[in-house]
């Protein structure tokens, strides 16, 4: 063979060569997810608090990386026994339970949050996080998305800072908490959306701070289900929508209480023996809309000195008592209008030191009265008198109206203090 041949052989083969690879790099590259090839993979392979492969080393990996970084929890269970670093990337970071459910447990923790997010665009799917003795998450970034994961017997479950924004909790589970998930204001884009609580000791969910502000965008909850929790959710001078969830036996308070300003309750199933329906006490304008409350074993809708409030469209059936509203301003009142209150065992509505507007509201099968009108008595022995306004056509059957002289005591009519 001469020389020329062996050139043109050896070139051959040389582009042989960079062809099969160039073929297996595209099959590989077409197996990646999108823009994965900017990102870092780390894997989690030790249950150890510290050390090669573990949760902590991966944290310090990937908060280090000049890419975006998804860690990979392998192991089972993994026992904390030191705080963890921050979880920060600013190309963002993802943090995967492979296989889901992964298991986190904080007991040896003496504080602080088991994961805190201070970087942005963050996710976490799949984790299983107990027994801490502060949040699972702390939240102090934006773009954040909790999927598929469980916080059990925590203190909080996620604790949403002032500064975060474009939150979004979907499919979570959170159990035997102190509170499930806590706003500390209307967070920009923040969804809480088909998640459970339950057995959660102060609240499913709590978003309350000291005024109220003007926010543009309120906090959604929706399509979630609470049960067996003291209250499902308290809400207080946040902006919040709460529509189309589902409340079981939530109790010793109610299923939902509402105080401060800009709260919209609309379209929620409240069922169960253990307490109230829907409180709403010193709330601003309150829209309490087209809900249905079965079953309870006190008033299904309180409303107490709440200027503005509108309870309109609900359907009450086989509760203790129907509607009740207590020591409103005359000069901003609240309004029952177009509600259907069924079965009532004591009184359908009760209205005492107050004067809303009455409208279209439809009472049927009373054990007591459909509406009874009483003055409340100040400790200081005077008179807080009640004047409802009745309008439109309300049906409250014949002969069911009363006014009662004595004052009903302020345990029974909006339960302890």
């Amino acid at each position: 063979m001469n020389a020329r041949r062996r050139v043109v052989v050896a070139l051959g083969s040389v582009l042989l060569i960079g062809a099969v690879a160039l073929v297996s790099w595209l099959q590989r590259a077409a197996q990646r997810p999108a823009g994965s090839t900017d990102e870092l993979s780390v894997r989690v392979t030790s249950a150890d608090d510290l050390g090669p492969g573990s949760l902590r080393e991966a944290l310090y990996i990937a908060a280090s990386a000049q890419r975006r970084a998804t860690i990979w929890i392998l192991p089972r269970k993994l026992i904390l026994k030191t705080p963890l670093p921050p979880v920060v990337n600013p190309h963002g970071m993802s943090l995967i339970a492979q296989p889901a459910g992964a298991e986190i447990d904080a007991r040896s923790l003496t504080a602080g949050a088991v994961f805190d997010v201070t970087g942005p665009n963050t996710s976490i799917e799949g984790v299983v996080v107990r027994n801490c003795p502060g949040a699972a998450v702390l939240l102090r970034a934006t773009h954040f998305h909790m999927h598929a994961s469980t916080v059990e017997s925590c203190d909080v479950g996620v604790d949403v800072a002032v500064n975060a924004a474009d939150v979004l909790l979907d499919d979570n589970r959170f159990a035997n908490d102190r509170i499930g998930v806590r706003f500390a204001a209307a967070n920009a884009d923040a969804s809480v959306v088909r998640s459970t609580f339950t057995q959660d000791a102060a609240a499913g969910l709590w978003a309350v701070r000291g005024e109220s502000g003007s926010e543009q965008d309120p906090v959604r909850v929706h399509d979630n289900h609470f049960s067996n929790n003291r209250s499902g959710i308290v809400a207080g001078n946040i902006r919040i929508a709460i529509e189309h969830n589902d409340f079981a036996a939530n109790g010793p308070d109610a299923a939902l209480h509402l105080v401060g300003a800009d709260a919209v309750v609309r379209s929620n199933q409240i069922s169960g023996t253990a307490a109230m329906g829907i409180v709403a006490e010193n709330a601003r304008e309150p829209l309490i809309e087209a809900n249905e409350l079965k079953g309870l074993s006190s008033y299904a809708i309180l409303v107490r000195s709440s200027p503005g409030a509108m309870v309109r469209g609900n359907r009450v059936t086989d509760c203790a008592a129907g509607l009740a509203f207590v020591l409103g301003d005359p000069g901003h009142p609240g309004s029952a209008v177009a509600n259907v209150i069924a079965d009532a065992k004591l009184d359908a509505i009760d209205v005492i030191g107050d004067s809303p507007i009455l409208r279209d509201n439809q009472v049927l099968r009373p054990h007591a009265l459909a509406l009874r009108v009483t003055d409340y008595v100040q400790a200081d022995g005077q008179s807080v008198h009640a004047k409802p306004t009745l309008q439109g056509s309300n049906n409250f059957g014949a002969n069911i109206i009363g006014t009662v002289q004595e004052p009903v005591p302020v345990t029974a009519a909006v339960g302890k203090p």
